[in-house]
């Protein structure tokens, strides 16, 4: 069965967060942490993989990926630090 991810990296300072759904959680970060997407990520250096959540249906993350896009700063930060309040770098617990 197929997965699907909803994702949020953000930049050292966590002061910017990049949303984003991918079927491939591992090679999508590393291409994040690496400087391999251009645009957004490059330019403010989403490299910290803070957040995740795991769907079988690809329609189901779209619409939790926009719900979240759409949320403010304030419920982004509360949902992050529900699981991760450190803002700790995820990657290393995933590959």
């Amino acid at each position: 069965m197929k997965q699907y991810y909803i994702y949020i990296v953000t930049n050292k300072l966590n002061s910017v967060f990049y949303i984003g759904v991918t079927n491939n959680l591992i090679r999508r970060t590393y291409e994040h942490r690496n400087s391999l997407a251009s645009g957004f990520t490059s330019k403010y250096k989403t490299t910290k993989l803070v957040y995740y959540e795991i769907f079988n249906d690809i329609n189901e993350a779209i619409i939790r990926e926009k719900q979240i896009k759409g949320g403010s700063r304030k419920k982004k930060l509360d949902l992050i630090e529900k699981v991760n309040p450190t803002y700790e770098d995820l990657y290393e617990s995933i590959i």
